[in-house]
């Protein structure tokens, strides 16, 4: 992987670390290419049963979009007669969205300061996201004459509502962590100095888990969300009897028997 993004799988957890801190980890092509290659990697990875995704730097989550990049290749565009530089939603954003909504293992997001646009949408992607006191969220599309990306008009109203999503995204403002705690778009907030050692603890309990039904729950919530009662009735069905012919299963309830802690083995 480039130096833009680092990699590194240790006791099943993957910690893919957004790696620009003096550019405030924003995304130009090098980091957008590396970090879909990292969440892929990761997702097809057996030995991989949970990713860390963070960032480097106390200031920047990930502002989204690295506009100084950006504005040159728009130059590019025009005396072209091109689009290029708008195929970034496709060839980027939206194989790192799919990869990490999809995998079929939790994704924790550890954000540490400005979460913002893309980054924004990568942290909302997450299967659950723990962050500093001092982080913050900003939608930014509309500030920059653009709509959302990244997954954020999928991943937004699910999480706070259609309604509140659509004044996030129709008046960008910082929201600070506790409002986003307060309307439900992140699940934790720790002092900064904590966040680091707190959130690889919580994803190597989650990659030392029952990895089969964690996908599972994954993806009975992601399938109940647009589908009726009775098909998430017979999704769980399913799903159930994936998890119960488990390995996993079976270590748990003898292990449940025994009044012994269960050593899961990921399958």
């Amino acid at each position: 992987m480039a130096d833009t993004v680092l990699y590194e799988v240790s006791d099943g957890l993957a910690t893919i670390t957004l790696n620009r801190p003096e550019a405030m980890n924003a995304m130009n092509t090098e980091a957008k290419v590396a970090l879909r290659d990292a969440v892929q990697a990761a997702a097809g990875d057996e030995a991989v049963r949970a990713v860390l995704l963070t960032a480097a730097g106390d200031r920047a989550f990930c502002v989204g979009q690295d506009l100084k990049e950006h504005v040159g290749s728009l130059v590019a565009d025009r005396e072209a007669g091109s689009g290029q530089t708008m195929s970034t939603v496709r060839e980027h954003y939206n194989p790192i969205v799919r990869a990490l909504t999809g995998m079929a293992k939790p994704v924790v997001a550890a954000v540490n300061g400005v979460a913002a646009g893309a980054g924004l949408g990568f942290a909302l992607c997450a299967d659950y996201r723990i962050v500093a006191d001092t982080a913050s969220f900003n939608t930014s599309f509309a500030g920059v004459a653009l709509t959302a990306d990244s997954g954020v008009s999928w991943t937004l109203p699910r999480l706070v509502g259609p309604g509140r999503a659509l004044d996030l995204l129709l008046f960008p403002r910082t929201i600070s962590a506790q409002e986003a705690f307060e309307i439900g778009a992140v699940h934790r907030i720790v002092p900064g100095d904590e966040l680091a050692d707190t959130a690889r603890k919580l994803a190597l309990m989650l990659a030392s888990g029952p990895t089969v039904a964690y996908a599972a729950l994954k993806e009975s919530v992601a399938f109940a969300a647009d589908h009726s009662l009775d098909e998430a009735l017979e999704k769980e069905d399913e799903l159930q009897a994936r998890a119960g012919a488990s390995e996993d299963h079976a270590i748990a309830v003898h292990a449940f028997i025994a009044k012994e802690k269960p050593n899961y083995l990921g399958r």
